[in-house]
C-alpha cells in the first residue's frame, strides 16, 4: 500500500484562529481555498496525479492532521472509506463534516467520480462557504464575496460543456473506466462498453465477452475516441491503449487526482479540450 503524504493548498499555514479544514481529495482542497482564502489552512490527502488514489493507506500524520481539523470534506460512496474511519476514531464537538456524496444524493455503487458532474462543485462550493462562515462567524462576509468568485469561475466549465455538447452529442466513445463518465454523459457522448467500465471500477475481471466487444469497437472504429485514467496502469489498460493507436482511434488520458499548478477549472477545462480535439478530426 501506498502511504500519501500531506500536502497543504497551496502552501497555508495553520496559524493560531485560522480555521483548519482537511480535504479527502485536492480538488475539493483547491475549492476550499480558494473560497477560505488567508482565513482558512487547508489540508488536502490525496494531492498527486502521479498517486494510485486506489492504494492509499492512511499514516498517523493523516489522521492527526483529521483529529484537528475544525472542517472535513470527503467525496464519499466508499471512493475515500478510510476517512469515515479516521473521523469516527476522532471525534470533535462541533466538527462539520461535509459528505460530498450525501451532498448530491449519490450512495456506495454509484459511479464515485462526483467531482466530474458539472453540477457537483458549484454544490460543494455553497457547502463549504457555508460551513466557513459557521465554524468562522467573523469572515462570513469574506466566505460570501469569494464563493461568487468561486462560483463565476466554475461557471466556464458549464459553459465549455455546453459548447461540446452542441458539436459532439450523440459521438460514441469508451473509456477504460469511468473516471470521466459523469462529464462524458453531460457533453451527450454515447458511452459504450460500460460493463467493461463498471467492472474496472469494482476492481474485478471484465467477461471475455465485454472484452472482445471492447476491442472490437476499437479495431472497426465504432468508437471516435478510447478515454482511460493514466493514474491507473495495469497489462489490460496499456493492451487496450496499443489497440487504440494502432486503429488510429485517438486516446485522450485523463487524471481523477488533480495535477499541481492548476485551479479546479483549468484542470477540467484543460482535459476537455483535449477531448475537443481527439473528436474534432476525422473518423478513422
Amino acid at each position: 500500500m501506498l502511504a500519501v503524504g500531506l500536502i497543504r493548498a497551496p502552501a497555508a499555514r495553520a496559524d493560531e484562529g485560522m480555521v483548519k479544514l482537511v480535504a479527502a481529495e485536492n480538488f475539493y482542497g483547491a475549492i476550499a481555498h480558494r473560497i477560505g482564502g488567508l482565513q482558512v489552512a487547508v489540508t488536502s490527502i490525496l494531492n498527486s496525479p502521479e498517486q494510485d488514489p486506489h492504494l492509499f493507506e492512511a499514516s498517523p500524520a493523516v489522521a492527526r492532521q483529521i483529529a484537528d481539523a475544525r472542517v472535513v470534506i470527503l467525496n464519499g460512496a466508499d471512493y475515500d472509506p478510510w476517512m469515515a474511519k479516521l473521523l469516527k476514531a476522532s471525534p470533535r464537538p462541533g466538527r462539520i463534516i461535509i459528505n460530498v456524496a450525501a451532498l448530491t444524493g449519490h450512495k456506495a455503487g454509484d459511479n464515485p467520480h462526483l467531482w466530474y458532474d458539472p453540477a457537483t462543485m458549484p454544490k460543494v462550493a455553497l457547502a463549504l462557504a457555508a460551513a466557513l462562515a459557521k465554524a468562522d462567524p467573523a469572515h462570513a462576509p469574506d466566505y460570501a464575496d469569494r464563493l461568487n468568485g468561486t462560483l463565476a469561475s466554475l461557471a466556464h466549465i458549464e459553459k465549455r460543456v455546453a459548447a461540446l455538447r452542441a458539436k459532439f452529442k450523440g459521438t460514441p466513445v469508451t473509456a477504460t473506466e469511468p473516471v470521466f463518465g459523469y462529464l462524458a454523459a453531460a457533453i451527450g457522448l454515447t458511452i459504450r462498453n460500460q460493463a467493461f467500465q463498471t467492472a474496472a471500477m469494482n476492481d474485478t475481471e471484465p467477461s471475455a465477452r465485454d472484452l472482445a466487444a471492447f476491442e472490437n469497437d476499437l479495431k472497426q472504429h465504432a468508437v471516435r475516441a478510447l478515454i482511460y485514467n493514466k493514474q491507473v496502469s495495469d497489462k489490460l489498460t496499456d493492451r487496450l491503449i496499443a489497440i487504440a493507436k494502432k486503429a488510429k482511434v485517438p486516446v485522450v488520458p485523463v487524471t481523477e487526482t488533480m495535477p499541481g499548478g492548476v485551479s479546479f477549472s483549468e484542470w477540467m477545462l484543460g482535459e476537455l479540450d483535449m477531448l475537443d480535439k481527439a473528436l474534432t478530426g476525422p473518423p478513422a
